[in-house]
């Protein structure tokens, strides 16, 4: 049980014991909510239960929140409580239960900090989802890495998660790409040949025509024109989707599923899509194009889903993708991360759900805002190497994958953010990534040298721990459940980058206030460093799952 459920259960059984003794009336009454005051001085917990009660009770919020604190329990999880106007009941954990709680830590190992609130329920994460026609860049990463940390945090937090790309590999973007590669495939075995209008111009379709022609010599060109370009196509295609996969595996990004978008059309999903808005009478025909009647739902205005040259918009398979997600494959809960030039597209997302019979609250699209790359003061708008935009193989080369997950995850998605590259690179306490991971290599540090001098602290008295850096060491530890619990809810996994430096904030606080190993002159006592040293153990469980939550190593030396 979450140490904040453990309170709420005590504050409700006090609410039954003041009715039971007649100094509350009877009435209905709710769980009782618990929250963190702002100020810690106020204690670890706080509820407004009393104010809730105020009216059912008709009581003043203050008398009920006497009559509650009088009847609470002292002892395992509560230590103290008081009351504060208008009605709060603010609580103290119980040092002695917070000394157990250490055990609990160690004994979890990997699994401390997960929760049971998704009950199995199943969930698919489909993020990045870059057309594959160039890597992924500094824009994309930021989807990626929120994508990637926020299934993990659903995982600990009881859900089934399935990570999927979707792969648009139809249309008119990838036709263009075929195209360009044939171009620069031909132009690497030294024939004239001229890029699409509107084609793919960067540096990298050089090298992709480069290995093609590498690879298959002039096969291509011996075929006719059209044949040739679908056929090389298809390779090209394969050979950027392994691009995209290497780089965002650098930074500890994989997928269950890549869902290829061709295959709608192949198996008649697509086709059953339009059909169900056919038939539910959302499709109408105007200016020799077939419209989504969005309009008669609320949308400002209709939208195109085959256009009059007869081939389908990108919203019409994304339709048929979002039907296959929810109906077909029969997920509970879809959560889509897009960028945010696809704002706009939400709204229509979630109407023509609704004209298909999908509550539309089953579909959550996150927005990850613009990025800006800074360093030293000064915008950075293209790679030093290429002199275009900046990809995520860029990225990493530049600051390291850890650097690169950790700064990309510190802000909520909704907000748009500076990456600074000085500040990623630095080796001090100023570089949030190196405070956190020193703090992690610290921790490993000092249990290896309390090994090699043949310390053992498996049966250390937790309950000699009393010191405010000790117990304070130990309520930030405890907040990782919490923070799982809260994500499952709030969909925000930046918390966990906050919460790290948190965590390795509160443990440099206990090493430099209480000595862990014995000096000479014997201070701490034999028992009181193996309580110390547990207590470091459990550290290094809670810091460690909190990296690895947010896909970062958890270094043992640096």
């Amino acid at each position: 049980m979450l140490s904040r459920d453990a309170v709420s259960a005590a504050i409700n059984a006090a609410v039954a014991e003041a009715q039971r003794r007649g100094t509350l009336p009877a009435a209905e009454v709710p769980t009782a909510p618990i929250e963190r005051p702002q100020n810690p001085d106020h204690g670890d917990f706080a509820t407004s239960l009393p104010l809730r009660l105020a009216k059912a009770m008709r009581m003043r919020p203050l008398e009920i929140a006497q009559a509650i604190g009088d009847c609470v329990e002292i002892g395992a999880p509560v230590g103290s409580v008081e009351v504060a106007p208008p009605g709060f009941i603010n609580v103290r954990l119980d040092p002695a239960w917070l000394g157990a709680q250490v055990e609990g830590i160690v004994s979890a190992g990997e699994a401390w900090g997960n929760t049971d609130t998704g009950h199995g329920q199943t969930v698919q994460i489909e993020f990045v989802s870059v057309n594959p026609t160039g890597p992924v860049h500094v824009g994309h990463t930021r989807g990626a890495v929120l994508g990637s940390a926020l299934a993990s945090a659903l995982e600990a937090a009881g859900y089934a998660v399935t990570r999927e790309y979707y792969v648009n590999d139809a249309g008119t973007q990838m036709e263009l790409f075929y195209e360009s590669a044939y171009a620069r495939y031909a132009q690497a075995l030294g024939h004239d040949a001229e890029l699409p209008e509107n084609g793919y111009r960067g540096a990298y379709m050089v090298e992709v025509g480069r290995r093609l022609a590498d690879e298959h010599g002039e096969h291509y060109l011996q075929m006719e024109r059209h044949a040739g370009i679908a056929a090389l196509g298809a390779v090209a295609l394969e050979q950027m989707l392994a691009v995209i996969k290497t780089d965002l595996a650098r930074i500890g990004v994989t997928f269950d599923v890549w869902f290829r978008e061709r295959d709608l059309y192949a198996d008649g999903r697509y086709e059953a899509a339009m059909k169900a808005l056919e038939e539910g009478g959302h499709v109408i025909e105007r200016e020799g194009a077939r419209w989504f009647n969005s309009s008669a739902l609320g949308e400002e205005k209709d939208n195109v889903l085959v256009r009059s040259t007869g081939q389908p918009t990108y919203f019409a398979a994304d339709i048929a993708y979002h039907r296959d997600k929810l109906t077909g494959r029969g997920f509970g809960r879809v959560i889509d991360i897009w960028g945010a030039d696809h704002q706009g597209h939400v709204s229509r997302m979630k109407a023509v759900l609704t004209a298909l019979g999908i509550d539309p609250a089953r579909l959550t699209v996150l927005i990850a805002q613009l990025v800006t790359l800074k360093q030293g003061g000064d915008i950075v708008r293209a790679s030093k190497r290429t002199g275009q935009i900046i990809t995520l193989g860029d990225l990493v080369d530049e600051v390291g994958a850890d650097a690169c997950r950790y700064f990309f995850l510190s802000r909520a998605a909704e907000s748009q953010m500076d990456f600074d590259l000085e500040l990623a690179k630095k080796e001090s306490a100023d570089n949030p990534v190196y405070y956190v991971q020193y703090g992690h290599a610290r921790i490993a540090g000092i249990l290896r040298q309390a090994a090699e001098r043949g310390l053992a602290w498996e049966s250390g008295d937790t309950g000699l721990l009393t010191h405010p850096a000790e117990l304070g060491l130990v309520r930030k530890m405890l907040q990782l459940p919490e923070h799982i619990d809260s994500i499952a809810t709030t969909l925000a996994p930046h918390v966990l980058a906050h919460y790290a430096v948190e965590l390795a904030t509160a443990f440099h606080a206990f090493y430099d206030n209480c000595r862990v190993l014995p000096s000479d002159d014997g201070e701490p006592s034999a028992a009181l460093s193996a309580a110390r040293l547990r207590l470091v153990e459990a550290a290094k469980v809670a810091l460690g799952r909190t990296l690895r939550l947010m896909g970062m190593a958890a270094p043992e030396s640096m």
